[in-house]
């Protein structure tokens, strides 16, 4: 289906019935909190992103990241098919998170010089939460992140976020395509820096961490139409990363 498929075709060229195809898929869905076919296609697109980018992990060692935050406010899933479609992506990202080196050592890379590219990056614009895909014991009342392109080709990233309670939190940070480490300012408390690389246009690539350590990758990716934008969230400290999906709308 990431191909391009149909139902149909897919099912000739497994030599399987359409009914057992939808049947397969239905499953996924449930097991991965995503809400159409096409949208976990993305996801299976992400991954071959990754596939294809070996520089997006960098060397690990076998111990162990730190214990993983609290979240606010952001859904998981925790199929077992939902790990599976995604170990490769998993994989790279376990390597992000367990290097046992402090997080501002990363390696720099060099950072896109054509202009025309980064400024139309479909990622520009304002992006709000759908919040209705997170269970209510841990719906924020919005999330908002919106990403900008200075003339130098830094990229502004501001992310607010309202609690039930009313309470907003908010960060900011201004970064290279390089992957080099910058400061987040804000009341987010569990974050204090962030790195960004952008393997494809329509994809952006985020590592947070807190004191010197990874806490989390979030892989951003909009689709076609330019109207919807999946996080992936993959956070540190485990050697089997817990997968995370959610889904924002364009708003700007």
């Amino acid at each position: 289906m990431a191909e391009g498929h149909t139902i149909k075709s897919i099912a000739a060229q497994l030599g399987r019935t359409e009914a057992s195809i939808n049947e397969r898929l239905r499953d996924a869905r449930r097991k991965t909190g995503v809400g159409s076919s096409r949208e976990l296609a993305r996801q299976v697109g992400a991954q071959k992103i990754w596939d294809n980018n070996p520089d997006l992990a960098m060397p690990s060692s076998a111990a162990e990241g730190p214990v993983q935050p609290a979240r606010s406010g952001l859904r998981g899933s925790k199929g077992k098919i939902a790990m599976l479609i995604a170990m490769p992506l998993i994989a790279a990202g376990s390597l992000l998170m367990s290097v046992d080196v402090p997080f501002h050592a990363a390696r720099p890379q060099a950072a896109p010089t054509a202009t025309g590219t980064a400024r139309a990056s479909p990622l520009v614009g304002r992006w709000a939460l759908d919040v209705a895909g997170v269970p209510p014991a841990e719906r924020p009342k919005s999330v908002t992140i919106a990403f900008s392109i200075a003339p130098d080709q830094r990229w502004t990233t501001k992310v607010e976020i309202v609690n039930p309670d009313g309470a907003a939190l908010h960060a900011e940070s201004t970064a290279a395509l390089d992957a080099a480490p910058v400061a987040v300012t804000g009341n987010l408390a569990f974050i204090d820096s962030g790195s960004l690389r952008q393997p494809a246009p329509g994809t952006l690539v985020m590592t947070l961490g807190k004191d010197g350590q990874p806490v989390s990758t979030r892989v951003y990716t909009v689709s076609r139409d330019r109207k919807s934008m999946t996080e992936t969230i993959i956070w540190a400290g485990t050697a089997m990363p817990k997968l995370e999906t959610n889904t924002f709308r364009r708003i700007g």
